[in-house]
């Protein structure tokens, strides 16, 4: 049991999906694993730990934004031995190709700044994926009838942006898309030599002002799981 994450010692599979949302943890849960319990109920931030094709899984809400995913990843990688750590949420779109319900794999993530910013000083980390992980899921998602883009992805830490320069660069460098919590994953993951990646569905674009409504999010979000799931067994 830590401060922020209320499992006891051995609730907390070693394959561990962190979604941003609880309410996201507990549908995953809910809907592709078996024999789920609660695990974790400790300021809302919801955990499930249950089974998919007789492998342990725990599903842990991570929160929006770096600072709480860099919390909940230390945790469970520090106190409860999480060895691989999947991403599961939402991003925007950056590139014209990239449309909204299509599965986009982070390889790097751009960012302006992480939690662990200040112990790297002058240097600037590239965070980037597990390679055997980003193999598996893109070879997951080939075999699925869904748009699949592997590449660079933004990490940012401020949702209501009005850096539209910063965008236009991104975009202009081939960026798939933004979101909040990825950089921060992949920084600690290589600080403490465990397994990270990110699969995130296109939830709305920012060059088209597409977005995907409530309703249909959940069917879409689907492969994503399933995505992410293959790849942590392959």
């Amino acid at each position: 049991m830590t401060v922020h994450i209320g499992a006891e010692s051995g609730q907390i599979a070693e394959t561990v999906l962190m979604p941003g949302d609880p309410y996201r943890a507990k549908w995953v849960a809910e809907n592709f694993l078996e024999g789920a319990e609660c695990i974790n109920e400790v300021r809302g931030m919801l955990g499930f730990t249950g089974a998919w094709k007789g492998n342990r899984v725990t599903v842990q809400g991570s929160g929006m934004g770096m600072p709480s995913l860099s919390i909940y990843a230390n945790e469970l990688i520090r106190e409860y031995g999480a060895k691989t750590l999947i991403r599961i949420g939402s991003c925007g779109g950056m590139q014209p190709h990239v449309k909204v319900r299509d599965v986009v794999i982070a390889m790097t993530c751009t960012t302006v700044g992480t939690p662990s910013s200040t112990l790297f000083r002058e240097l600037n980390f590239s965070p980037c994926a597990d390679y055997g992980l980003l193999e598996a899921a893109v070879a997951a998602a080939r075999s699925r009838d869904c748009g699949v883009h592997v590449g660079g992805i933004y990490s940012s830490d401020t949702f209501y942006d009005e850096r539209s320069d910063l965008t236009d660069q991104m975009t202009r460098h081939g960026v798939l898309g933004v979101e909040m919590e990825a950089a921060e994953l992949y920084t600690l993951a290589a600080r403490h030599g465990v397994r990270a990646l990110g699969v995130m569905t296109v939830s709305d674009h920012l060059q088209t002002g597409e977005a995907l409504p409530a309703d249909q999010r959940e069917k879409s979000f689907g492969d994503m799981v399933e995505i992410a799931l293959e790849a942590a067994f392959a």
